[in-house]
């Protein structure tokens, strides 16, 4: 590998770390609390780190895709294990596995956290934390991308980083790569700032407002409240949220197709179908379990309520307005198939993702057609009106199994290491940290935090997120052999 070439990278990785803390710096000043030495001397120790390897190998330029998936993987746990410091310091998390776990939940955008009072935790610290989200959404890396020169395999570590949904559908909307990661973040970004004013329409004051877009746009799930969003309390708020969490769903090429007024590639899009076929399946699903139970006074309520929790748990966000282990068998079961799902290749969601149940639900059915039906017909798959490699058939299933076997296998791990715990919590703590989701069911559910596992627990689950979110390829190549191998 080469060596030189990755240190250059991780030197940009930790001084673009230690810049992106300057918000939060301005957040404590504005606020008056006791973090904003913690932060300071964060910025310190990570610059300190990162400029002296930036400045010696700013000559190494040549990366291979080995290079590119080390980077990828390890340098996720680089900048989860730098960022740890404000907390560390400041001591509002007081040891070193606790506060990795809340990074890389953040970072992974997760939504999982340790902490059993949010709202005591200074504003400058919660901006950092929500800040994770947003960094992570669109993939820190892609940020770091934009300031590495030209010639440093930026496509190599994009594709390590980027979800296999994307390489079935094969949309790129720019030639040069650097083009296409910045009309990315400024799409991301407009986002961001549009639900905030929305936010603070429905009367939400301006930190929560963005701590909250941070946490929806990148399908996160953050919150500056101990109870989620549904501490406000607020049709508007629940309504705006959801909206912006389906379109954090969404792949993001739409948004630009929409800009340049490509309603054509809207319309033709398979895996954008499905996505509001799924979504409004199981909303209309869990509302109407919710309403002929009477749990909601009309059925507006019970829209508005099962909306927003399908949609949440659908785009792996993980924001809550209701405890809704207390809901119907019906409504839990559906939210716990939801799980399963994830939503479009190219957004900001984890999980399975929708691209691969087309996939998989296609071959399927001209499988069975082929065998029963017409034994000499020819199978072709069509994406977005564009036929499908045979290759990417294997890709799908091989995609599916594995992170069903990755749910078993977590399930027994954790049930060895918590034999406190139901089976049925240690496979929704899997579930939810490996799909990205946050809150789960049973010990985990949406009142509950992680807070009780064990040290080892706790670093098993972060290494699922890391798995969850680089989609499971990228992070698992590193246990080959062969990797390590010339």
């Amino acid at each position: 590998m080469n060596y030189k070439s990755i240190a250059n990278v991780f030197g940009t990785l930790l001084i673009v770390t230690g810049c992106s803390m300057t918000l939060p710096v301005i957040c404590s000043l504005i606020y008056r609390e006791d973090d904003l030495l913690s932060f300071l001397f964060s910025m310190f120790i990570i610059l300190a780190l990162g400029l002296p390897l930036k400045r010696l190998f700013r000559g190494a330029r040549v990366l291979t895709f080995r290079d590119s998936i080390f980077i990828a993987t390890f340098g996720w746990i680089v900048i989860s294990a730098v960022s740890t410091f404000p907390f560390l310091f400041h001591g509002s998390i007081s040891t070193f596995t606790d506060a990795f776990f809340e990074m890389m939940s953040g970072y992974t955008t997760t939504g999982a956290t340790i902490l059993p009072d949010i709202e005591i935790v200074p504003h400058g610290l919660l901006f950092w934390r929500s800040q994770t989200h947003l960094l992570g959404g669109m993939g820190f890396l892609t940020l770091t991308l934009l300031f590495l020169p030209h010639g440093v395999g930026s496509m190599r570590i994009f594709r390590a980083e980027s979800s296999p949904g994307q390489v079935i559908t094969g949309d790129k909307f720019k030639a040069r790569n650097k083009d296409t990661m910045a009309w990315l973040w400024g799409i991301y970004i407009f986002l961001n700032v549009a639900e905030t004013l929305l936010l603070l329409g429905g009367g939400m004051n301006l930190f929560d407002s963005l701590c909250h877009a941070f946490g929806t746009i990148s399908t996160s799930g953050y919150s500056t409240k101990n109870i989620s969003v549904g501490y406000y309390d607020s049709a508007w708020i629940d309504w705006v949220t959801t909206f912006f969490m389906f379109c954090g769903g969404t792949t993001f090429i739409l948004f630009y197709y929409i800009l340049c007024g490509n309603w054509k590639g809207v319309r033709e899009n398979t895996e954008l179908r499905w996505y509001f076929g799924f979504t409004l399946f199981f909303c209309l699903g869990v509302s109407f379990s919710l309403y002929t139970q009477g749990i909601y006074e009309s059925f507006t309520n019970c829209l508005r309520f099962g909306c927003f929790q399908v949609v949440s748990i659908l785009t792996t966000t993980g924001f809550t307005t209701a405890n809704y282990e207390l809901w119907p068998q019906l409504a839990q079961m559906l939210l716990f198939t939801v799980c399963f799902i994830g939503a479009c290749a190219g957004s900001t969601t984890s999980g399975i993702k929708i691209v691969h149940y087309v996939v998989i639900l296609q071959w399927m059915y001209h499988t069975v057609k082929r065998m029963f039906l017409q034994p000499m017909s020819m199978v072709t798959l069509h994406l977005n009106g564009r036929s499908v490699d045979a290759g990417i058939v294997d890709l799908s299933v091989c995609y599916f199994i594995i992170n069903i076997l990755l749910v078993l296998f977590g399930g027994c791990v954790i049930s060895l290491l918590e034999p406190q715990v139901s089976f049925f919590g240690s496979m929704s703590s899997v579930i939810s940290s490996l799909m990205n989701i946050g809150p789960g069911f049973g010990e985990v559910g949406p009142s509950e935090n992680y807070a009780f596992f064990s040290v080892a627990s706790k670093w098993f689950l972060s290494w699922n997120m890391l798995v969850g979110r680089l989609e499971m390829f990228s992070a698992l190549a590193v246990f080959y052999p062969a990797f390590w191998k010339k």
